[in-house]
């Protein structure tokens, strides 16, 4: 397994250097392990990291911490942050404003998991390296 650790600080800043991290994180796996990534992993990565950084920056006060892995088993995108308060997917509401982003990455992610830590919580995402058979 690859992985790859970064501090995102306080800011609105930091949702695009999370953003830069994901999107280069692929390029780093090709260049220094010669694994091909595709392009749908490449922006699922990028859509939920900026959704999970997102949501951290919105409801947490602090530093945000995040951890790009890849292994056999797909992408993981892990951030901690400092609020214990454990997010709520809500049901789909076509007529809702904002609030999304847990709802689009269940549905893109093939597990999404919350952990409470004696500080704060751990959001995982793991994302499918292969499209699964007849996928558009």
């Amino acid at each position: 397994m690859v992985c790859a650790d970064y501090t995102l600080e306080g800011g609105g800043s930091r949702i695009a250097a999370a953003r830069r991290h994901a999107a280069a994180f692929p390029e780093r796996i090709r260049t220094e392990y010669g694994l091909p990534v595709s392009q749908r992993v490449r922006d699922l990565t990028e859509l939920v990291v900026g959704e999970l950084v997102t949501n951290a920056h919105k409801y947490a006060l602090g530093p945000v911490l995040m951890q790009l892995r890849i292994g056999a088993g797909g992408v993981d995108v892990v951030v901690w942050d400092s609020n214990p308060a454990v997010p709520v997917v809500r049901a789909a509401d076509p007529g809702r404003v904002g609030q999304h982003g847990l709802e689009i990455i269940k549905k893109v992610a093939e597990k999404l998991s919350v952990e409470r830590e004696p500080a704060g919580k751990r959001i995982t995402a793991r994302l499918a390296l292969l499209d699964a058979p007849g996928a558009a």
